[in-house]
């Protein structure tokens, strides 16, 4: 059976956290580790940018300081994620990996399998969601707001029709980086206070039609599982859907001074952060 590693790196600031996907990609293309899943958290609570989202038109950055809350750009495309009470994974692994279809959305189909799996695990009837209507398909191309949980794209994760997990993928020199939120809780509020509207009416119509299209964890469950218990609900559906092994792995001082390195020169930066 193929050994993939599996990494649980705990809560981290939101520029660590964009650099440890960075560096796993790096290692992985060097053939220095195997592919990849990963488990993370946030600390302090953070926005995160699509790589081609606008600042200035989207985000509401007195807001992002008021909430104290982190800010940093994505490499991965879509929209912007408060990551708050929510675990986060990623999974690393290359293009041409044996089972990895080429076209981006039916990998989203192979990667996502292992939620669906631990959805279940989970005693979540969850299932993909698939635009069908010429409206839904709309939506992707010309989203109504900013917001990344407004609607289910491609192959993510929805229970009873409303999204509960949202994922977002990039290619870069041969490796595929899948990154993506499973939501416990959110604070609806905060998030939209986060972005810019042209008016209060259009916030609040908007943030009516989000509670439609979006759900947490805490309104489909009487107890949320702890984090230690969905990742081990999630690890079980990866292996089984993806016919693997995981091996826990963790980083020595080197590749974590690595992380740390890439995390203050890139992804904590105003160059970064602040390009579109």
């Amino acid at each position: 059976m193929e050994q993939w590693y599996y990494i649980n790196s705990g809560p981290a600031g939101p520029a660590y956290n964009m650099a440890l996907d960075e560096k796993l990609m790096d290692w992985h293309r060097e053939g220095r580790i195997p592919p990849v899943i990963r488990f993370y958290e946030w600390n302090p609570a953070s926005l995160s940018l699509g790589y081609f989202q606008r600042v200035e038109r989207d985000i509401d950055l007195e807001a992002v300081k008021r909430h104290k809350a982190g800010l940093v750009r994505r490499p991965t495309g879509g929209r912007a994620v408060l990551h708050e009470d929510e675990l986060t994974y990623s999974i690393i692994v290359k293009e041409d990996h044996p089972g990895i279809p080429a076209g981006i959305t039916e990998a989203y189909r192979v990667l996502s399998g292992g939620l669906l799996l631990g959805f279940k695990n989970m005693g979540l009837e969850a299932g993909f969601s698939i635009p069908w209507t010429e409206e839904e398909k709309a939506d992707l191309k010309s989203p109504r707001s900013a917001v990344c949980f407004d609607a289910p794209s491609w192959y993510e994760m929805v229970v009873n029709g409303r999204k509960i997990a949202g994922s977002a993928q990039t290619r870069q020199k041969g490796i595929i980086l899948q990154h993506g939120s499973i939501i416990r809780r959110f604070d609806e509020e905060k998030l939209f206070d986060m972005f810019l509207f042209k008016s209060e009416r259009i916030r609040r119509r908007m943030q009516a039609g989000f509670r439609s299209k979006a759900t947490p964890m805490e309104e489909l469950m009487e107890r949320i599982p702890s984090p230690e218990d969905m990742r081990a609900a999630f690890v079980r559906g990866f292996e089984e859907d993806l016919g693997i092994q995981l091996k826990e792995w963790e980083l020595n001082q080197e590749l974590k001074e690595q992380v740390s390195h890439l995390a203050i020169s890139k992804y904590a930066s105003d160059e970064w952060n602040y390009k579109y």
